[in-house]
């Protein structure tokens, strides 16, 4: 792997936080001008004479009114560089969010009856919101248009694929310069094809060299566009690209493709899909999903604190040894970190674990060793109930796991795995999954990593709900544990 970052985690040319941080100031500017425009020009004469109190009282409300539409803003992509999106697209989210906003407004003004307000202002601020955020917005792109025209922040682009899809997709950025895309050449899977240069773009050959164009010609971004049968092809592709930290678009066959599971950009009307390799609650959603961790395992602190007690005291009357088990684990991206439970198992277990998976034949990826004779037990009830797990509510509490995610593996586990079930570490793991739900130890290897990937692409908030309220009957009914 190269030392370059990938694209998407380069610093850009607009920092993230400068546009929020405008928008605030904008929101500022359009309260100020409504408060002259109302109080001042006078075009309706008030009903009273604010000036005793001047301006000072309508700061709060201008918090909350920005803080509504960076949220209204952040929801619906605002804030994200989307590339070929238009300034009418833009000033459509910008006057819903406002619509929104100011009705939210109204209902405080309501409800709390300030001393200070003014129903009309406010659709004077609204307004104004609207025309000094759009037209920030066009300046922006006349801005950015005019530094991409003399080649700062554009990206260099390799093409994958010269069929007559590649060539809509040349078309367009060599003739629309302001998208800051600069075509640095194209491989083609037809060898005689991808040996000719088309203008001023080289043909780099065969799909085999593309590794040698990527450090070669400096590739920012790869755009994949071979026909969707050509699915592995496709996915090698991509590892190659993610290796070399270049970011992989592809323009799709759009019949064959989940579009909940694909970041969608546009091209001047040709879509340009993100290869799913991201994981999808980054930013808000994990926070929410942190949120959601924290405050149920706080809530149920009067639950499970007395059942650790009881269940420690049961394993210390059963005989010498450590009450809990502490074991390396494998967790989000590949990161280890000790993982806490309740002792199960003779205090030597470890050092037969490789003669017994020998002995039973199981998978030593994820071995699940029924009637396993190093239990003890106290051991055997505690996991037909799954209270030794209890005590990874403290990795849950210090941010190693989360209630809902796929189960860490060892160390030695993960070294065994193929390159796809390495997609199942890309999270934070959980305390209990779509595997467990599922069957738990009855399910196979290959299965449960079909699983785990399967939660990743389709994660929300709900999900895991879902999959917390699913986890309750299968632990009181003991399914598949053992």
């Amino acid at each position: 792997m190269n030392g370059r970052q990938p694209l998407s985690e380069r610093p850009s040319l607009e920092p993230r936080w400068l546009f929020p941080l405008l928008d605030a100031g904008m929101v500022l500017a359009a309260f100020a001008l409504g408060y002259w425009l109302r109080y001042d020009w006078q075009i309706f004469r008030p009903v009273f004479d604010p000036r005793q109190s001047g301006f000072m009282p309508y700061l709060p409300f201008a918090a909350v009114y920005a803080g509504l539409l960076y949220f209204y803003y952040y929801n619906n992509g605002l804030y994200r560089n989307v590339r070929g999106r238009s300034w009418g697209e833009e000033v459509a989210i910008i006057a819903g969010a406002v619509a929104s906003a100011t009705v939210i407004l109204l209902s405080l003004y309501f409800m709390l009856r300030p001393e200070v307000t003014s129903r009309l202002m406010l659709l004077y601020v609204a307004a104004l919101t609207v025309l000094l955020q759009a037209t920030l917005r066009l300046l922006r792109r006349l801005a950015l248009a005019y530094l991409r025209a003399r080649g700062i922040g554009v990206q260099r682009v390799l093409i994958v694929g010269m069929g007559e899809t590649g060539q809509a997709v040349l078309r367009v950025m060599i003739s629309r310069r302001e998208l800051d895309f600069h075509v640095v050449g194209y491989l083609d899977d037809v060898p005689e094809r991808g040996q000719v240069d088309l203008g001023r773009v080289p043909g780099l050959g065969d799909l085999s060299n593309l590794r040698h164009s990527l450090q070669q010609r400096r590739v920012d971004l790869v755009v994949i566009t071979l026909r969707w049968n050509h699915y592995e092809r496709i996915q090698e592709i991509a590892r190659l690209c993610r290796e070399q930290n270049v970011d992989v678009r592809m323009v799709p066959d759009i019949f064959q493709l989940n579009l909940r599971q694909v970041q969608v950009e546009n091209l001047d009307g040709i879509p340009l899909l993100g290869i799913n390799g991201v994981v999808p609650f980054q930013g808000a959603g994990r926070v929410f999903k942190r949120v959601l961790d924290v405050g149920l395992v706080i809530l149920g602190a009067p639950v499970w604190l007395p059942i650790m007690g009881l269940v420690a005291l049961a394993i210390r009357l059963e005989g010498d040894g450590p009450i809990f088990y502490i074991t390396r684990r494998v967790g989000e991206n590949g990161h280890e970190f000790d993982m806490v439970k309740f002792r199960t198992m003779i205090p030597n277990a470890d050092a037969l674990r490789e003669q017994l998976i020998a002995a039973t034949g199981e998978d030593p990826r994820h071995p699940k060793i029924k009637d396993d004779p190093r239990i003890t037990r106290t051991g055997k009830w505690l996991r037909r109930t799954s209270l030794d797990e209890l005590p990874n509510l403290l990795n849950v509490l210090r941010g190693e796991m989360s209630l809902v995610g796929p189960r860490p593996p060892l160390p030695a586990e993960v070294a065994l795995y193929e390159p796809w079930h390495l997609r199942r570490l890309q999270i934070i793991p959980g305390l209990t999954g779509l595997w467990q739900v599922s069957g738990r130890s009855e399910v196979p290897f290959d299965e449960m990593c079909l699983m785990d990937i399967y939660y990743i692409e389709n994660w929300s908030i709900w999900f895991d709900l879902q999959i917390l309220l699913m986890t309750l009957p299968r632990v009181l009914f003991r399914s598949g544990a053992y």
